[in-house]
């Protein structure tokens, strides 16, 4: 990704993205644990205090494995693909027991069950900090929604809406001047065809609008889409 420069109000970034405290810490939006390395060049960092920082990395942990353990149908270590949370599980192995206890045979195929407040947790982190990284609007009040699914079970009309974005207000109201993303719209940079900034291709990849609300779209490993919505 290009480094882009924020032109907009510096007070906006004086203050943690998640509590409004201290900035004492750059907290990497998305976490690194949902990406490959050798990471991004350039990835995003929104101000933090460090107890919002330290909080939300347990949570990361169990959403990055339950997704890759999700795909492979399985919470053992060694039959997962992803070196990293292979490794994860190696190292914490209570973590990979209550993933393992959670896995259920079904008709449908093997599933997890989801600890969605930990989910939530980490959605609504990731769009608070896109929301002022992108945009130069932090969003400290509770959202409106914080919706998330699967990829493969949206019926294909909320995929389509979803993956074009179509569902969200259209840009009436362009970004705060200075932002980082009028300064992607104005370039096209870093900008895909329907409007997704992907950070790492085949891991993440998101969209910021702005227009009677904030809007933050987000894909973990092509697999789980996320919404989160403030009015």
């Amino acid at each position: 990704m290009k480094q882009l420069r924020n032109y907009g109000d510096e007070r906006q970034q004086a203050k943690c993205v998640d509590c409004a405290g201290a900035n004492e810490t750059i907290d990497h939006v998305p976490s690194r644990v949902l990406l490959d390395e050798p990471y991004p060049e350039n990835l995003s960092g929104v101000p933090a205090c460090l107890q919002c920082n330290q909080s939300f990395s347990a949570d990361e942990e169990y959403l990055a494995c339950l997704i890759e353990c999700t795909l492979a149908g399985s919470a053992e270590p060694n039959g997962l693909k992803r070196q990293k949370i292979k490794r994860i599980l190696q190292e914490r192995p209570a973590l990979a027991r209550r993933l393992s206890r959670t896995r259920r045979e079904t008709p449908g195929g093997i599933v997890f069950d989801v600890k969605t407040d930990r989910v939530r947790h980490v959605l609504l982190k990731m769009a608070r900090g896109h929301a002022a990284f992108e945009l130069n609007e932090p969003q400290f009040d509770e959202p409106l929604s914080v919706n998330f699914c699967p990829l493969p079970l949206l019926p294909e009309d909320q995929r389509e809406e979803f993956e074009t974005l179509s569902a969200a207000p259209r840009l009436s109201v362009w970004p705060e001047v200075g932002s980082r993303a009028m300064q992607r719209i104005a370039e096209g940079t870093d900008l895909g065809p329907l409007g997704w900034i992907t950070v790492q291709p085949g891991r993440y990849r998101y969209s910021a609008t702005a227009d009677r609300g904030v809007i933050v779209r987000m894909v973990l490993s092509e697999y789980l889409a996320g919404e989160v919505l403030w009015g």
